[in-house]
């Protein structure tokens, strides 16, 4: 799990002049919020953000090879950054998803058409 009060991440030593806001916000959380939150992520995006990290490091079968990688800090960093933001864009995606299926669904019960919507969109 994600402990924000040992984070350091390139750039945000507690030397620098400049406060990450974000960093400071995330500090200030309690645990089982951050846990709330990551226990939030369904299977399907946790699978799709495994095959994309594998898909960036290259996969190799276990069976036959020990694979280990070596990366520096920057690059790790930037791996670890796009993960999150792969995380970020599929859980609002996934929420989108839930939301057009509620509508549909409400529209089913009602009667409704999808034409019907469209006239409250223009």
């Amino acid at each position: 799990m994600f402990n924000p009060d040992s984070a350091q991440f390139i750039g945000m030593g507690s030397d620098d002049a400049q406060v990450n806001q974000l960093l400071k916000y995330l500090q200030h959380q309690p645990p089982e919020v951050l846990t709330r939150v990551a226990q939030s992520v369904s299977g399907e995006i946790k699978q799709i953000i495994s095959q994309n990290v594998q898909g960036l490091i290259g996969v190799l079968p276990s069976e036959g090879f020990s694979v280990q990688v070596t990366t520096d800090r920057e690059n790790l960093a930037g791996l670890l950054a796009s993960a999150m933001m792969t995380g970020y864009f599929l859980r609002q995606m996934e929420q989108r998803m839930e939301l057009e299926a509620s509508i549909s669904g409400v529209s089913a019960l009602d009667g409704e058409t999808d034409d019907d919507f469209s006239d409250l969109a223009g």
